[in-house]
């Protein structure tokens, strides 16, 4: 019989953890599938179970309301401002056909008016400024459009900040940080209401970013580095700095983000398929994208490397313990990672996150705050109309 009880209560407590987490708004700061969708020729309103992390179908399935999705592509691309909005045409293009489902809101009231009306909301994160090209009027496009991010660098660096790799290169000779046009374009980011992102960015332009901005910023995509020491993931004082600004830290679910031995696993694992590696890259595609693909070819072989989802909360409760609740946020950064903890396959996934929530004894509202109200706020402060 205790057994039969223990399992009901498991059953009851799995109910209510789904209850919870569909009535709640849930916001996704960064998800790279229109990336992945171009690279592998499919659309993001076809089933794309098995190819992609995400689709249409499924960010409904798990939960997933409002969706900042990436606009990026790496520093070696031809012509990043054409490819951009290129990306932006294919979403566009997926809400035209989906009017009844989805839709690009640029205002708030649109954003509020399609959660009434459980419509899936888009918007976009260009990741990287070497996306403008150096030209800060191309902001102001990238705002019509629905652009609500931009995250100041990717790996590498426009001329007018450093990235995170390009700092810790003793090669990386120019002044590590913001220069004065960097600054400026800190201030029309301001100015528009595009919210200045940190993630990727190095430390001397991430302090130059939080001593310049007049707004809120948010790190999209980043944990804690003194669980997990890359670079990519933010110290114990800029994470602070971040608290004191009123931004919030969104998630990344990458495995190397993650757990601190997952890179000598995966290195392992790519040098085992070498030759794979070469001959995707022979094809033309993107190099995050060939070590992904690879990964999807291998599940075991590649599940077997992954953390648990525990592992990230561990990157959770330490950003709580620093700065409180109201600042942590999601950015799974799906279809832009080859790897996430193994609870976290695809977007169908995220309530097993608001799972771990309620196992941790947090009230409803913080768990609102957690999925949407904290970048909520931040929103609204940088864009009030």
């Amino acid at each position: 019989m205790k057994y039969l009880v223990a399992l009901l209560l498991l059953v009851s407590a799995s109910a209510s953890a789904q209850a919870i987490h569909f009535k709640s708004v849930l916001v996704d700061a960064h998800n790279d599938c229109v990336t992945a969708c171009i690279e592998k020729k499919v659309s993001l309103d076809q089933d794309l179970t098995g190819i992609n992390h995400s689709d249409l179908a499924r960010f409904k399935q798990g939960g997933v309301d409002y969706q900042l999705f990436s606009v990026w592509c790496d520093g070696e691309k031809v012509n990043p401002y054409a490819w951009a909005m290129r990306e932006m045409d294919t979403i566009d293009a997926v809400a035209a056909r989906n009017r009844d489902k989805m839709v690009v809101a640029k205002t708030w009231k649109e954003i509020q008016k399609a959660l009434k009306a459980n419509k899936f909301i888009a918007q976009y994160g260009v990741e990287g400024g070497h996306m403008i090209e150096d030209d800060i009027n191309r902001l102001d496009t990238f705002y019509a459009r629905g652009v609500r991010y931009m995250t100041l660098t990717w790996n590498n660096s426009p001329s007018w900040a450093s990235s995170h790799a390009d700092e810790k290169n003793p090669n990386f000779t120019r002044k590590k940080g913001l220069n004065a046009f960097g600054k400026e374009i800190i201030h029309r980011m301001n100015q528009l209401g595009i919210i200045v992102d940190v993630s990727h960015v190095g430390e001397a332009t991430f302090w130059d970013a939080i001593n310049t901005t007049n707004k809120p910023v948010i790190a999209s995509h980043s944990n804690a580095y003194i669980i997990c020491p890359v670079s990519r993931n933010l110290k114990d004082d800029q994470i602070i700095a971040i608290g004191k600004n009123g931004g919030v830290i969104h998630l990344n679910f990458f495995s190397g983000f993650v757990d601190s031995n997952f890179s000598k696993k995966d290195a392992a694992f790519r040098k085992n398929h070498a030759n794979e590696i070469d001959s995707l890259l022979a094809t033309g595609i993107q190099r995050e994208y060939a070590f992904t693909m690879l990964s999807d070819k291998y599940p075991i072989e590649s599940g077997n490397i992954k953390p648990d989802l525990e592992q990230l909360m561990q990157h959770f409760d330490h950003i709580v313990k620093l700065v409180g609740v109201d600042h942590v946020g999601l950015g799974s950064d799906f279809d832009g990672i080859n790897s996430a903890p193994k609870e976290l396959k695809t977007v169908v996934d995220y309530p097993v996150f608001t799972k771990a929530l309620i196992a941790r004894g947090y009230s409803n509202k913080d768990i609102s705050k957690v999925l949407s109200g904290n970048f909520l706020r931040v929103y609204r402060i940088n864009n009030p109309n």
